[in-house]
């Protein structure tokens, strides 16, 4: 599979996740605040963040994976 192919496949795989998670989550109730360092979010509903992390720790997986794949790649 290419480069091409996969970084397609990626961005289509974690797109669809995310509206997936965004159409799921439109009558859910309970709702918490991020504590940051400094300050705290809004109130979002805590099925979004647990979904919003699994998608950026899925995406940030998938491109390092291809970095890894391209280098392996080219020295060989």
């Amino acid at each position: 599979m290419t480069l091409l192919k996969r970084t397609i496949f990626s961005i289509f795989f974690n797109s669809s996740l995310f509206i997936l998670l965004v159409v799921g989550l439109q009558n859910n109730e309970k709702k918490i605040r991020v504590n940051f360092l400094i300050n705290e979010t809004v109130k979002l509903p805590i099925g979004f963040i647990f979904g919003a992390s699994f998608i950026s720790g899925s995406i940030t997986g998938s491109f390092l994976s291809l970095k890894f794949i391209n280098k392996k790649e080219l020295s060989s």
